[in-house]
């Protein structure tokens, strides 16, 4: 038997259903994808079940796909340790952007047993403070963590609603093309988690400035996922019903302090396992003749345009 956790009925019905799984072919599935990752010279990858079966659930037990995201999820955070991972989990600094929450992991699912609800906040730090970089290495250090102990984003996806409120020039002035290139190729190449959608609120007029540049660069498939309600929030309520939204918005899944203090505890439960992350990635050295990726030629450089595009 897998070394894994058991998932809720709903759950294993939708795994079953949506994503290809076979029960009595879990073991099997599991130790061929690590089979392949033993095989690999240059990369040192998690190989516990559960991390696993993370990868092969989020591409429909597809082997090849899942070897293909594997090698991209830690070509990426190593050729970029910066943008894609928590270099010190001890950092005061750190521990400070973690304390004012800008994404904050809502406790109830969609429809309490759906995606994974992702409350964004990205104009809630101060942006002489704290550089665009700093909030994606956070953001993308708590991400991991939903491959080991998030059910319900593996299984559903995620679904985030971004609120706009408080940003300004400043913040827009940090979303260099180069940043949104690596946002949007980790999502699309490198997560096994599927992105549901993204609702945008509290918009203002330096968000229409970004969006008009994100749409520039962003593929046609990542754009549609994409929802802009404005301050209307009766617009959002068909996609996300106002009880599953934070107390300050109406909703019953917490006030934004405990939501932060939510996740400073899991961020305490679990920086063994942020630490031990530094353990794993690829050594290029090591990569066989043919197999490299430069992803330096597709980002560019800051303030440089290049569209990407995706199967």
């Amino acid at each position: 038997m897998p070394q894994i956790r058991p998932l809720p009925a709903s759950l294993q019905r939708t795994a079953i259903e949506e994503l290809n799984e076979v029960p009595e072919r879990l073991d099997a599935d599991i130790a061929a994808l690590r089979t392949w990752i033993e095989q690999q010279p240059h990369l040192r990858a998690r190989r516990d079940d559960q991390f696993l079966v993370a990868f092969l659930r989020g591409c429909k037990f597809s082997l090849e796909k899942a070897k293909s995201k594997l090698e991209r999820y830690y070509t990426l955070r190593t050729q970029f340790p910066d943008f894609y991972t928590i270099r010190d989990v001890d950092s005061e600094r750190i521990h400070e952007l973690l304390r004012l929450g800008v994404g904050l992991r809502l406790p109830r699912p969609l429809h309490d047993d759906g995606p994974r609800l992702i409350y964004v906040r990205p104009g809630c730090y101060a942006p002489d403070s704290f550089s665009f970089e700093e909030i994606m290495s956070v953001s993308h250090a708590l991400s991991a963590l939903s491959l080991e102990f998030d059910d319900y984003a593996i299984v559903h996806g995620w679904l985030l609603i971004l609120d706009f409120s408080g940003y300004t020039p400043a913040h827009l002035m940090q979303m260099t093309p180069s940043a949104l290139q690596k946002m949007s190729v980790f999502a699309e190449d490198a997560m096994p988690v599927r992105d549901k959608g993204r609702h945008m609120i509290n918009t203002n007029a330096a968000f229409e400035v970004g969006f008009n540049m994100m749409r520039s660069i962003l593929p046609a498939k990542q754009q549609g996922r994409i929802s802009v309600h404005g301050s209307n929030l009766e617009s959002l309520y068909p996609h996300i019903p106002q009880r599953y939204l934070p107390t300050h918005l109406g909703g019953e899944q917490g006030t934004i302090e405990e939501l932060k203090q939510l996740m400073w505890a899991t961020f305490q439960e679990q920086r063994e396992y942020l630490r031990s992350e530094a353990d794993y990635g690829v050594d290029d050295k090591l990569r066989p003749a043919g197999q490299r990726y430069d992803y330096n030629s597709i980002f560019g450089v800051d303030g440089s345009f290049r569209r990407l595009n995706f199967d």
